[in-house]
Formats: C-alpha cells, structure tokens, sequence
C-alpha cells in the first residue's frame, strides 16, 4: 500500500517515518522548497516525547534536541508571583530543530518539495487515485494523508471552506539569544499575566544560551499592522511597564525573525476523512494556542493512524476507528483552548488560585470500576515534629501497599507544640530534653533521626509546618501527604527549621505544589482548617501522636494510641474487613522507589523483607553504580532517592 502524505511538517514527518517503520510505502510532498522552517519553537509533554524517541531506536540514535523545562512561575507584570509549580518535564524544542531532526531519518528520496495541493483524481467510485499539485506534478496512491496545518487545502477539497472562529488574540512568538537569563532559570516557562486586561508575556529556554518568547494580546487593545516596526512598536508599548527580564528580552530580539499568530480555531469536523483521504494535526483539529497541546496532539493523530492502517481491514475502517479514537480528545482540548480565551481575555472572573497552567498533562484512563466493599475509614492524628510518626513510617507504608485498597486514611494535624511555655508533655519541657528523647529513639530505633535542630535552633512551635500541610491539603490531598514527608525529612534528617517559610516553599514545590499559592494560603484559609483539627482533637480527647482511628461502615470503632508495630494494624483492618486480601507486594527496588521516591535503609528493608545489613549493601552496591541511586547522607543516617535520570 502507498500512503501520499500532503504536508512534510511535524505531523505529517512523524506519520512517515511510523508508516515507513511498519511497511508501507510512503511518499511526502511539501509545497516549501527544502525543509520548511515556518514557526519558532513550542512546548512537548512526555507523552509527545515518546513517540518522537520510537522513530529512532538504532544504538547510534541521534539526540533529540531542546531544553527540559520542569518548572512554571506566573507572576503579574508588577512582578508579584501567583504561581510557582513543578512540572513532569516538558521539552521545549524549535521548531526548524525538530523538523531537521525528522528530515534526517527519512531517505531524502521519499521528501518532494515545491508541491502546494490542487486537488485530487478520483475513479468513478470517487476513490482518490492521484494527488494533483499547482506545479501540475501528480502523485499516485492507495491512501491520501492531508498533514497540511491549520490552513488545510486538503480540508477545503473535502468539506469546503472551513469557518474559523473569529480572532480576538494575537501572538507575537520570537527567539532570542539570551544567555545570561536562560542561565539563571535554565528549565523554567516563566509567564507574566495582567490582572486588568487580556495581556501575557512568557518565555521558555530552547538551549543553553536561547529562549523563545510570546506575548499574547486582546486585539481590542491597539491597532496591529502586518510589518516588523509595528509588531516592535506594539511590543514595547503593550509591555514597558513590565519587569527588567520582559525588556531585556526585546532589546535582543530580531523582530524580522519574529512572527505573528492569528490565534483561531473551528469546530470539530463531523469527520477527519471522506473514502481514503484522511486528515491528521492541525489539518482536522484546530486549537488554541492556550493549551500548548497542538503538537502533541498531531504526533498522537500520527501514532493512531499508523496503527490503524496497519490492523484495520480496510483504510475506511481504519479512518472511522481514528475518528472514534481521537474525536472526544481534541473535542475536549477546543473547549478548553475557548475557555482559557475567555478568561485570559476576562482577566476579572479568575481570582488567583483559579488559575491553570496552560499545559495539558497526560490524561490517565478513568477507573470505572468500584471494590464491592466500603472502605475502612482511618483519622490519622499526626504533627510534623512528632518523632513516633515518623518512627512509624515503614509500618504506615507497608500498611498502604498491602491494603491500600480496603483504607482511605484522613490527615489531621494533632498540634503537638504550640509553644514552649508551659509545655510538658511526655517528660518534655524544654528543647534540650527534647534532643535527648530523640537521642535515645535513634539508638533504640532504625529509622534516622538528628537531634541537633532542638540544640542549635530551635522550633518554637510546631504550627507554623501544620499549618503549611493543612494549606497543601487545600490543594491536593495527596500531594499534601508527600508535602508532609518533605518536611519531616528536612526535620529529622537535614536538621532544618521547618518553620521557615523558604523551607515550607521549597517543599511545597518538591512535592509539586504550587508553592507560591501555598504562602498565600498560610495567612488565610489553611489557618482555620487548622484550627478545626485541633478542635476535633479537643473533642476526641487526642491526647498521644500518632493516634489512629479506624472506623467501618457500621460506625464501629478502634483506636491505636503511639508507637504500634504492624501486626497491630493488620489484625485492626482485618477485624472490621475479614476477607481483605494482602496485596503481594513488588520487593524489588525499581517497584519500591516508583511508589515512594524517598526511602530510608529501614524503609526498604521493612518494604523489601529483608535484614537492614542486606538492605544496606544492596543499596549501596546500587548507588555506586552510578546509575541507579542517589544517596543522600546525613549524620543522623542515610536515605536513598531515586536517580531521576534512572528512568529516562
């Protein structure tokens, strides 16, 4: 079978070089002459990533060129920041990079340039037979691919003339060498958004020593004339009482380089395909740019069809099952693009906290299934200071991994210090004999503990930490959980006063938080909740940490006090759920450290069921390889941290 893929830009590269790979005879006619450069540069999620790796699998590989970007800051052009969020890594590459990086693993044989579409050849069955270029070069085929962007003539022969929604946003994208700006965030997409008009300048590093920037604008804002000078003029005017980096930026851009989007998109065609000519990318879905998902989802039309056409009987069959695949997707992303349009273009109806990161992460299928039990509730009264909780951590994620299905477990903070006046509690009075109760806990204990924070500084209070996780869980109650973790270890291991509010931003970011909300909420919202879980403690009769409240759907109760070991909490579960079955747990290191990033020796040694001799030599044999373990090691003790590059 031949496919004829009208297009040679990124989609319609990436369906070659897929189609190519599976078997198929593959042609690429692209109306540029050579490889066309059009367009600066755009942000790849790893799902993105993926598919552009699979098309070059020889040991030899070339590598794939951008700057990792794993971290947003929004901020208003008064530089106050809104936002401050760690992201799965993104990629963002340019454009003429990554196009040069798909020419080369395709024969230049199969690439014919200078070919902008006519029209097609059909047979009395209204079969496309030959793609018809303006050139009068003619290509036949079995299978017609229209890959060529948002101004499809491909789509036009199809289904007529396309109705754009109208252009109420413009955006201005450049690239600029910037060396010493992308050295001082060399993976962060920095964004700057006006709060009173529909306004934003953002930037992303490229490489090294380039970035590529964009401002977006209401068109109602000024008058744009299609020449360099005015996009220089609009640019310096729209944004001169932005931060010094905002200017700095223009200064070195080339504006003749720079170029202008007519940000619009259409609705969604009732098909992507007509007999055997078929739509991919831009061709069959527009989107705003707002959601930076247009690549992506081209290389995702790309990955689709290949496998279609090759399982399906026929190409008509594999066209409907592309459409039924990826419709719903690209439906959902228009809408998105369209509401993000209104509110950047309404700045008023979003107060800060609302605000989305304009990225599209990878969507995880929807469970659909329900257990046929009601889970056992557990109220887990904690403080981040506490050192039996976190002495209790290998049996609390043992219990998660093995039962984790039967448990949904409640975090409530339990306001073990609320200051040292007139504090007595567990035969501690004051921050020295406090050094000495988790002197003796790290001697009769394998779990690491550092006691010099009560000897050189001191927390005064435990709620300033309870009220940061009581703020991380306003956000994401799971994220919240690895908050909490972040901050015991800085406690624990690194001997750091968590009260500090660099510390409490740090680890919110750590934890993939955003650590600029997290701050603003201290000082509001995470308070009061705080104050409710002290009251219920109150009311429970809290009077040890940890304490665990374990309640089943008859509202029976059972109620662990302190340190237990894990049979305590098997046998607890296990009377309330009789038939709850024990998870069998993955012992290995790669299953462990995808659950938990961090563990201590005693962590994997409880998790791993093995002697904490064994797990230290194991652990350590796998940090001096070098490819596997990061160690970080401390005097209190060692713990052990995934390698992020072990993975890739």
């Amino acid at each position: 079978m031949k496919v004829v893929i009208i297009g040679g830009g990124i989609g319609g590269m990436t369906t070659a070089i897929l189609l190519k790979n599976a078997g198929f005879k593959v042609c690429i006619c692209e109306k540029e002459t050579g490889i066309p450069a059009r367009g600066n540069a755009f942000l790849m999620h790893a799902e993105g990533l993926d598919i552009i790796e699979s098309l070059n699998p020889t040991p030899n590989k070339l590598q794939l060129p951008g700057k990792m970007i794993d971290s947003f800051m929004l901020k208003r052009p008064n530089d106050t920041t809104v936002k401050y969020q760690k992201l799965n890594p993104w990629q963002c590459i340019k454009r003429s990079d990554l196009i040069a990086f798909l020419y080369s693993l395709m024969p230049k044989e199969n690439i014919l340039s200078n070919r902008a579409f006519s029209h097609f050849q059909y047979d009395s069955n209204n079969i496309a037979v030959a793609a018809v270029f303006e050139n009068g070069e003619i290509e036949y085929g079995d299978v017609f691919i229209g890959s060529d962007g948002a101004y499809s003539a491909v789509r036009n022969h199809l289904f007529g003339t396309t109705t754009f929604t109208p252009v109420e946003v413009k955006e201005f994208v450049g690239v600029a060498t910037c060396p010493e700006l992308v050295q001082q965030h060399p993976n962060l997409f920095k964004k700057f958004l006006s709060k009173e008009k529909g306004l934003s300048f953002g930037y992303i590093p490229t490489s090294d020593t380039e970035l590529v920037w964009f401002m977006q604008f209401d068109v109602s804002l000024v008058q744009h004339k299609e020449n360099t000078e005015c996009m220089k003029e609009i640019s310096n005017l729209l944004l001169k009482d932005f931060p010094a980096d905002v200017q700095s930026i223009l200064q070195q851009n080339d504006f003749n380089t720079t170029y202008t989007w007519n940000t619009r998109d259409f609705d969604l065609l009732p098909s992507f395909h007509k007999n055997n000519v078929v739509l991919i990318g831009d061709a069959a879905h527009l989107a705003l740019p707002f959601t930076s998902a247009g690549t992506t989802n081209a290389l995702k039309d790309a990955l689709a069809i290949t496998r279609l056409l090759a399982t399906k009987e026929t190409p008509e069959k594999a066209f409907e099952a592309f459409y039924a695949e990826r419709a719903p997707e690209v439906k959902e992303h228009t809408l998105l693009g369209r509401d993000l349009k209104y509110k950047f273009l309404h700045p008023e109806v979003d107060n800060d906290d609302d605000i989305k990161i304009p990225l599209i992460e990878k969507q995880l299928p929807i469970e659909k299934t329900r257990p046929v039990y009601k889970k056992v509730h557990v109220l887990y009264f904690t403080d981040p200071v506490c050192s039996t909780c976190w002495l209790i951590q290998p049996q609390l994620r043992r219990l998660k991994l093995e039962y984790g299905d039967y448990l949904e477990i409640e975090y409530c903070m339990g306001g073990l210090l609320p200051s040292w006046e007139n504090f007595n509690r567990g035969g501690i009075s004051n921050p020295a004999e406090a050094a000495e109760n988790w002197r003796q806990a790290a001697l009769q204990n394998e779990m690491p503990i550092n006691p010099d924070i009560w000897l050189y500084n001191p927390l005064p209070s435990s709620y300033p930490p309870s009220i940061a996780f009581k703020a991380a869980q306003m956000q994401d109650t799971d994220k919240s959980i690895i908050f909490l973790r972040r901050i015991n270890e800085m406690l624990f291991l690194e001997s750091k006063n968590i009260i500090e509010n660099v510390l409490l931003h740090n680890a919110a970011y750590d934890a993939g938080l955003d650590a600029a909300r997290l701050m603003r909420d201290l000082e509001g919202k995470a308070q009061q909740l705080f104050e409710a879980d002290l009251e219920l403690a109150r009311e429970l009769q809290i009077s040890i940490l940890p304490t665990f409240i374990f309640t089943d759907k008859f509202n029976n109760s059972t109620v662990l006090k302190g340190f237990q070991q894990y049979d305590a909490f098997e046998n607890t579960l296990i009377s309330f759920i009789p038939f709850a079955k024990k998870k069998t747990i993955k012992r290995d290191m790669e299953a462990l450290f995808k659950v938990f990033p961090t563990l201590t020796t005693k962590e994997f040694s409880f998790l791993a069921d093995v002697d904490i001799v064994t797990a230290e030599e194991l652990l350590t044999s796998l940090f001096k390889d070098g490819t596997i373990l990061q160690q970080v090691n401390n005097r209190s003790g060692i713990i052990w941290k995934l390698n992020p590059n072990w993975f890739q």
